[in-house]
C-alpha cells in the first residue's frame, strides 16, 4: 500500500493530527508524519510537542496515498506558508491523488490553492467567510472525489475513518470504528 503523509507545523491541532495517524495505522495503512520545521520536533497549538517521523525534504510524495493537513492556528497558516508543500498539494490533486484537510486547513491552505474550487467541502465554522467558489457544506466531513475535508477537532475520528473508507473500503473503516468503540 502507498504511504500517507501527515504534515505537521508548529501550532498544529494535536487531536486532528494524532487521531488521523492512529486511526490510519489501526487500519494497517502506512503513515509518515512530516515536520515542515527545520527539525523533527513540532509543537502543537496546545503545547504538546511531538517528534515527527521525517523532515519535509526526506520524502518523495509523487506516489502518496494521501497528503493530510491537520488544522490549528497558527498551524494551518504555517502549512500555507510552506511553498514546496503547497506545490506538492497542487501536483497531487492534478494527478488525481488524494488530499485531506481538516479544521482551518481547507479554508487556509486548500482554498487559496484552488484545490476545493467547485467542490463540496467543510472547514472550521467561520473560516469559510469570504471564500467563494467552494460548495461549503454542513456536517463534520465532506468527501468530494479525491478530496476529504473535516470541520474540526470533534470530527477527527470521522475524518480519519473517511480516509480509511476511501482507501480500503467501508467495511475496513467500520472494523476500525468498532474496535475503537465508535458509534
Amino acid at each position: 500500500m502507498k504511504e500517507t503523509y501527515v504534515f505537521l507545523a508548529d501550532g498544529f491541532e494535536e487531536v486532528e493530527a494524532l487521531t488521523c495517524v492512529d486511526v490510519l495505522r489501526r487500519a494497517g495503512m502506512p503513515v509518515t508524519t512530516v515536520s515542515i520545521n527545520p527539525g523533527l520536533e513540532v509543537t502543537g497549538a496546545h503545547g504538546v510537542t511531538v517528534l515527527a517521523d521525517s523532515l519535509y525534504d526526506d520524502n518523495d510524495y509523487t506516489d502518496a496515498e494521501w497528503l493530510v493537513l491537520p488544522g490549528g492556528i497558527p498551524g494551518a497558516p504555517n502549512l500555507a506558508a510552506h511553498e514546496a508543500l503547497c506545490r506538492e498539494l497542487v501536483a497531487q490533486d492534478e494527478r488525481g491523488g488524494r488530499v485531506a484537510a481538516i479544521c482551518a486547513s481547507p479554508a487556509v491552505v486548500l482554498a487559496p490553492l484552488g484545490i476545493i474550487a467547485g467542490r463540496e467541502a467543510v472547514c472550521y465554522p467561520g473560516m469559510e467567510q469570504g471564500i467563494e467558489g467552494v460548495n461549503w457544506a454542513d456536517g463534520p466531513v465532506a468527501v468530494d472525489g479525491n478530496v476529504v475535508t473535516g470541520n474540526g477537532p470533534a470530527a477527527a475520528a470521522p475524518f480519519a475513518l473517511a480516509l480509511v473508507a476511501q482507501s480500503l473500503g467501508a467495511d475496513a473503516a467500520r472494523q476500525v470504528a468498532d474496535g475503537m468503540l465508535l458509534q
